[in-house]
């Protein structure tokens, strides 16, 4: 979650945090039925939501036996699922910025985000003034950009000035993967405004889920793999880190 407004009263104006349980899901909620992340209550570091495993399809551009030498950022922390998930399976240095002070503190305490240390980093700060710091230009490998308020209507930040600043933050093999939930013509505006950043090459999308989520990704540096190379990559991503990496190829396209 983030905002453009950081004063103290846009601070004061910030939603409830609060949490359900179904079954043996754990559901994030910002004062509203909407969900806003998951867990799995037996296995709190797996990812629950489909949306949320595709954002990991940047696997299918590097080598799954140099994952853990990247550094991943995550803009909205959410549940934490993908922060988790970089810090504790892929054994990423890992950069999860929040504007909400209370989604951290209820990743710690009802999610399982662990504290700080010399591969985590959760900053309190807004995305669009964090990601303009020059000390993070150049240095993340992985951007995952999932940034809606408590009505999940739209992304908050959604100009090509800002993607343009995410591709800034990009080393030269880098990928961004953005959830775009809202109605078809916002997200061809969205889309319009990432390949205005990023170069239309670049692009690639999922089909949506079900629920109406559809992950982007954008490369730095375009390439096309050749599609024996991604099915052995997909059967690697498989059998190492437990995601549906195969079936993802059936829905992954470039846009253009």
């Amino acid at each position: 979650m983030a905002r453009k407004d950081t004063t103290n009263t846009a601070l004061a104006n910030l939603p409830e945090v609060n949490f359900s349980d179904a079954g043996d899901v754990r559901y994030l909620h910002l004062g509203t039925q909407w969900v806003q992340g998951s867990m799995l209550l037996d296995k709190p570091f797996d990812i629950e939501l489909e949306y949320a495993q595709r954002m990991m399809v940047w696997l299918l551009f590097v080598d799954a036996s140099a994952v853990a030498a990247l550094r991943a950022m995550q803009l909205g922390l959410g549940s934490a699922a993908l922060t988790k998930f970089c810090y504790k399976k892929l054994r990423m240095k890992t950069t999860a910025v929040e504007l909400n002070p209370q989604v951290i503190a209820a990743c710690r305490l009802w999610f399982k985000l662990p504290k700080d240390d010399a591969r985590l980093q959760v900053i309190l700060a807004d995305a669009a003034q964090e990601i303009r710091k020059p000390a993070h230009h150049g240095q993340v490998d992985v951007l995952q950009v999932d940034l809606y308020d408590h009505e999940a209507a739209a992304p908050v930040l959604d100009s090509e000035a800002f993607y343009a600043d995410c591709r800034n933050l990009l080393s030269e093999g880098g990928v961004m993967t953005v959830n775009l939930f809202g109605r078809d013509s916002s997200y061809l505006r969205s889309l319009e405004k990432i390949a205005g950043a990023f170069g239309p090459e670049a692009v690639w999308a999922f089909k949506p889920t079900r629920e109406g989520n559809t992950v982007v990704a954008a490369q730095r540096e375009p390439t096309r793999p050749e599609r024996t190379e991604l099915v052995q990559r997909a059967d690697c991503i498989e059998s190492r880190f437990g995601l549906p990496a195969k079936k993802w190829l059936r829905l992954f396209k470039p846009v253009w």
